[in-house]
């Protein structure tokens, strides 16, 4: 079987293709508006992962219904997550796949769909949502990546990365300029992997 995962080039969608890969045949998929050349960015480190990859473009009006979230609330949660609903409806309205899988772990808060809405996609669409993190804490996880991915970490401004963050900021700085970019982002640590380890 067939799963297709939302891949942004960090460590957690990485890691969910590779606990994965004993079970199911994986595609990695990158959502994009086209804002960036997020496809081109993540296409090398889904080569050096050893999947076949290909982008997924999103409509424009899902950016900007997540612009005016993101402006309205003064801060980024409900913006992205409306991303990532759209993101996984989308992938689901392809009549060739039939599983979706992302890198959601156990204590995330953005992004996730609620039990609701994963009921909702799987209904209305035919297919099976998959979390393969749900279930890992933190620190395990980094046991993990230590053990299997090579992974450079930075600043958000500062890791390039294909997560639907990378375009709302793009948008953001476009409209703004990148002052707003600090008003409405809270500083934090992003990942992007570099390959797989080669003992692993």
């Amino acid at each position: 079987m067939r799963v297709s995962v939302l891949f942004s080039g960090g460590k957690d969608s990485s890691l969910s293709a590779l606990l994965m890969e004993p079970f199911f045949e994986i595609e990695l998929v990158t959502c994009s508006f086209g804002l960036l050349p997020n496809g081109e960015l993540v296409a090398k480190t889904a080569k050096e992962l050893r999947f076949p990859h290909r982008v997924l473009y999103l409509e424009q009006e899902i950016l900007e219904k997540a612009y005016d979230k993101i402006m309205n609330d003064g801060f980024p949660k409900s913006a992205i997550n409306y991303i990532h609903e759209k993101a996984v409806e989308t992938l689901a309205s392809d009549p060739d796949v039939k599983l979706i899988a992302d890198g959601t772990r156990r204590d995330d808060r953005v992004p996730v769909l609620s039990i609701s809405q994963v009921r909702s996609i799987e209904d209305r669409l035919g297919i099976h949502y998959i979390c393969p993190l749900k279930g890992y804490g933190k620190k395990t996880l980094s046991n993990l990546v230590e053990l299997y991915l090579r992974i450079e970490e930075g600043p958000s401004e500062s890791i390039q990365k294909a997560d639907y963050e990378t375009e709302l900021r793009e948008f953001i700085r476009q409209k703004h300029g990148e002052e707003k970019i600090k008003e409405l982002f809270p500083a934090h640590i992003q990942s992007h992997v570099l390959s797989r380890k080669e003992s692993a």
